[in-house]
């Protein structure tokens, strides 16, 4: 999306014959500059090229040393730094009065482990409040959009879709990571009830090329065409293409009302289905075993206990088999409705990252 806010307005005065034309230029406007924070993950690049794309001005927030920087677009200022350095955030928010700042907070550190970290808690809490702190300090701050999690909404029974809730808490969630962000949210929706200009959107899983530090899904992607995940487990998730998460967060700033939050989720999708269009769309063999819910959760159980007794890691863990058997069900009209966000289907977006993999190397 490129704003209508960004660009110059011109009008027409008519009096009598002659009609005279009034035009703001951009001179008079405050230039906007994007501060990125996580810009060299999987998500916070696309948001980043998009948003370059668009012609608007980028500044990327980037841990010492990450790989992913250097896949950047060359247009994108790089500043170095940590979540709970003040030093290096009071470097990032550091811009000129006449230049507006607005915020899209990717960055969070996402770990499976379900034990309690107090890592992932300082940065992904206390490091949210630091962003909320700069915000508020600044008198050229536009707006602030938190990229949260769904995972931090609390599940409700199969049969229902997940909605969008108003309030946060670590109840009845199972996880460190989605404790963590269930906290970081709620910072985020007080510090708009006590006059910031924020929002909140919450992405369902992740899919889709230019990821390059191979995550989880694109992982499993390439053991299935590769034919090293023999079955699998008889569950679904919930995974959205990359590039319509990137648009999704980038129409909040412009569309999201301060207070809200939007869920920026697709349809389930089962992951028989999943290994079907992966096999139609590559032509590899086709998966055939999935264990059903029950079994599995029995055998990660087993699994688990022996693991510990061995001190090796577990192959297969009850917290992945209950993020495959638990509903995984989203509601986003609330989000096509007020930032038109929209998805592609599953197999556009399995398409395009095979012929990625292909064009990288992962994939022959």
């Amino acid at each position: 999306p490129n704003s209508l806010s960004n660009r110059p307005f011109i009008g027409v005065y008519q009096h009598d014959t002659f009609a005279v034309e009034i035009l703001m230029v951009e001179k008079s406007m405050k230039q906007r500059v994007f501060i990125v924070t996580g810009a060299a993950g999987f998500l916070g690049s696309n948001v980043c090229r998009q948003l370059v794309k668009c012609g608007e001005k980028v500044r990327a927030f980037v841990v010492p040393n990450d790989k992913g920087t250097k896949y950047l677009p060359k247009a994108v200022e790089i500043i170095e730094g940590d979540l709970c350095n003040k030093e290096s955030l009071v470097r990032l928010f550091d811009l000129p009065n006449d230049q507006k700042i607005e915020v899209i907070h990717c960055a969070s550190i996402v770990t499976v482990d379900p034990a309690y970290n107090p890592t992932v808690m300082k940065v992904n809490v206390d490091g949210t409040k630091n962003i909320i702190k700069q915000c508020s300090a600044r008198k050229n701050f536009g707006k602030l959009v938190y990229v949260s999690s769904t995972g931090c909404i609390p599940e409700l029974p199969h049969g229902q879709a997940i909605k969008e809730i108003r309030y946060f808490s670590t109840e009845s969630l199972v996880d460190c990571y989605s404790q963590s962000k269930a906290l970081a949210t709620q910072a985020v929706l007080d510090a708009a009830t006590n006059g910031l200009d924020a929002c909140v959107v919450h992405p369902g899983g992740i899919l889709g090329p230019e990821d390059y530090a191979i995550g989880h899904t694109t992982n499993t992607l390439i053991q299935i065409i590769k034919g090293e995940m023999s079955a699998a487990i008889d569950g679904t998730f919930n995974l959205c293409d990359v590039r319509d998460l990137a648009n999704g967060i980038i129409a909040a700033v412009d569309r999201g009302r301060s207070g809200e939050c939007y869920i920026l989720a697709n349809d389930a999708v089962s992951f028989r289905d999943f290994a079907k269009l992966i096999s139609e769309e590559s032509g590899c063999k086709r998966m055939k075993l999935f264990l059903p819910g029950k079994l599995a959760y029995f055998l990660a159980e087993m699994i688990e206990k022996r693991a510990k007794k061995s001190g090796k890691k577990p192959l297969m863990t009850t917290y992945a088999v209950y993020n495959l058997i638990r509903n995984n069900v989203f509601d986003s009209s609330k989000a096509r409705r007020e930032l038109g966000y929209s998805t592609r289907s599953y197999r556009e977006t399995i398409r395009d990252e095979i012929n990625w993999l292909k064009s990288i190397g992962e994939l022959s």
